[in-house]
């Protein structure tokens, strides 16, 4: 009997955790998130320079999935939040040609990201913003950094987090599945 109630729970565990949500959640941003950008608008055209030299626009990426992660070495909500972004979301999607993830780092020098993507043992590309010019594309001057923006494969803002809250991560992890199946 305990076998069983073992086996029973394991299988409804293994049911709840592959749940899969079949359309995008109604998610109302707080405004207290400071986002300058809304869900549904597109994406502002933004040209990112990664760590190893190579320029990409987000305009260039239309068709894929792109999640960008605004983050800082500084930043210990990030530094708690990247090992499950390389974990539960790049290590899954990594080899997919229709996702793009980029880990966009506030206002530090090249040298100082490198080492803080060596670190975290993070394996996604990183990129710099001097100035935090990309960042505050996206929220408000003196809005907290750690932030993570997903964008449709049209180009439009589908889902944003703010700090590090595993069920709004575990929500942001299926609307990336699910953008992906679209």
């Amino acid at each position: 009997m305990k076998k069983l109630l073992t086996f029973a729970m394991l299988a409804l565990w293994g049911v709840c955790a592959s749940a899969q949500i079949s359309e995008l959640p109604n998610k109302e941003i707080p405004e207290d998130y400071g986002y300058i950008v809304k869900l549904g608008q597109q994406v502002p055209d933004v040209t990112m320079e990664l760590t190893d030299g190579k320029k990409i626009s987000t305009s260039a990426l239309k068709g894929k999935v792109i999640m960008l992660q605004f983050t800082a070495s500084w930043c210990s909500v990030c530094r708690k939040e990247m090992p499950h972004i390389e974990k539960d979301i790049w290590q899954k999607h990594k080899n997919n040609q229709d996702f793009v993830l980029v880990g966009v780092d506030m206002n530090e020098p090249l040298d100082k990201v490198k080492k803080f993507q060596k670190d975290m043992k993070v394996t996604y590309p990183l990129a710099l913003d001097p100035g935090g010019e990309i960042f505050y594309t996206f929220a408000a001057k003196g809005a907290g950094v750690t932030r993570n923006v997903i964008i449709d494969k049209t180009g439009k803002i589908a889902y944003m987090t703010r700090l590090y809250k595993e069920d709004e991560f575990r929500e942001m992890i299926d609307v990336i599945d699910y953008l992906l199946k679209q």
